[in-house]
């Protein structure tokens, strides 16, 4: 959204008739451009007076990065803690600028207890226990605020409603992680992660960023023999194309929902797998569809999570080559698209030791600059590390 406000300006400008030509000598082109910055400037000032009359103020000043948003992720655990003062000296001494923060956990749990005004249900737990704080401190240290939505798996919804889940036998049907997810068929389902991210945008952070926009792994397994609704999806199409469009249809929903009160951006994670397919069959993910839909777009692509790959035997062995190779097919799928997002992969910065002796390497500064340089050399200048202790690499350079 805020690089619509500008590219707003940029329009009004040239609908002002503001264009030099070469039949001006020096001193009136000077004359020309001081009146049309001054132009400019009067035009920018009207035009975000005019849109903060039809947005919601959370009374912050943040400023989208003007390099991109190179951030970091963060636990409720860490925001609430000690360690936010240990990443707050990372995005200080580095070039780090951003902050992924959970505000909506991997269970289904509010990483913090809202206040009475906050029309939100009781699933708060008191990780962050001031969360204005916070976002005074991340303001302070000009540090960009991402709130991260996990939406579809959630244990708690699934256990307080299993009419909103999937049943097997009678009961929550869960993963071989003892996972639980909802029903993404489900319109009630929608509308309770996008009333958090709401709540999420009062707050004051920037962008929302739903995670686990999707099915199950591996549903086009089950999907027949688990008990749930279709909702109005189920008189339309296979089963893989009503899983695709009910995926899709929540994220154009939830943007529009959002835009509609605030100056805010949506982003959306995906399996990095699902830009070299046409859609992932199973979890509901079309990369292009998605695509279409949000402001930002951030693959998950760690070298660690594929399996051989590009002609890449061990991927996590080559973490340039792979997000190289990656890289190269997001762009030719995001070129096709008329309105193309922001690319934002997440980066690993973990030793994926379970890969077994040989089959991964002990992530440090090389390997994470080697997926920043790859990720740079294909003119994708933002992303986002993940490390789920948050516990980042020391002495990396992150210069674009």
């Amino acid at each position: 959204m805020k690089k619509t406000l500008i590219s707003l300006g940029a329009a009004c400008i040239v609908a002002g008739g503001f264009l030099l030509t070469g039949d001006l000598s020096g001193e009136e082109n000077r004359t020309v451009m001081h009146h049309k910055h001054k132009k400019t400037n009067e035009m920018h000032k009207d035009l975000e007076e005019n849109m903060s009359r039809f947005f919601y103020d959370s009374g912050y000043d943040f400023t989208y990065p003007e390099d991109g948003v190179r951030g970091l992720y963060v636990t409720g655990h860490s925001a609430g803690g000690s360690r936010f003062t240990d990443l707050l000296d990372l995005t200080d001494s580095t070039d780090l600028n951003s902050m992924v923060i959970d505000i909506k956990d991997d269970y289904g749990n509010l990483t913090f207890n809202p206040k009475g005004e906050a029309d939100l249900p009781d699933i708060g737990k008191n990780m962050i226990s001031d969360p204005s704080e916070m976002m005074n401190t991340l303001e302070e240290h000009d540090v960009y605020p991402i709130a991260r939505i996990v939406v579809f798996k959630d244990s708690v919804l699934a256990e307080k409603r299993p009419d909103l889940s999937f049943k097997k036998n009678g009961s929550i049907w869960k993963n071989g992680s003892d996972e639980a997810f909802v029903n993404p068929y489900e319109k009630e389902v929608w509308d309770y992660n996008i009333k958090i991210a709401k709540e999420a945008a009062k707050m004051g952070f920037q962008e929302i960023q739903f995670d686990y926009v999707r099915f199950p792994e591996g549903f086009e397994h089950r999907d027949e023999e688990l008990d749930y609704s279709r909702g109005d999806y189920g008189s339309e199409g296979n089963n893989v194309q009503q899983r695709v469009t009910a995926v899709t249809e929540f994220v154009e929903y939830a943007k529009e929902e959002l835009q509609q009160e605030f100056d805010i951006d949506v982003s959306v994670d995906i399996f990095g797998y699902s830009a070299t397919l046409e859609q992932a069959p199973g979890i509901g993910q079309n990369f292009s569809k998605i695509s279409s839909n949000v402001d930002i777009i951030s693959s998950m692509i760690y070298p660690s999570h594929w399996t051989p790959y590009f002609g890449i035997d061990k991927p996590d062995l080559h973490p340039y080559k792979l997000t190289d190779e990656y890289a190269q097919v997001e762009n030719e799928v995001l070129n096709k698209l008329d309105n193309a997002p922001e690319s934002r992969p997440w980066i690993q910065d973990f030793t994926a030791s379970w890969l077994g002796s040989g089959n991964y390497l002990e992530y440090g500064v090389d390997e994470v600059e080697a997926q920043i340089e790859a990720l740079n050399d294909n003119d994708i200048d933002e992303f986002l590390l993940w490390n789920a202790t948050n516990n980042y690499t020391e002495g990396v350079d992150y210069t674009p």
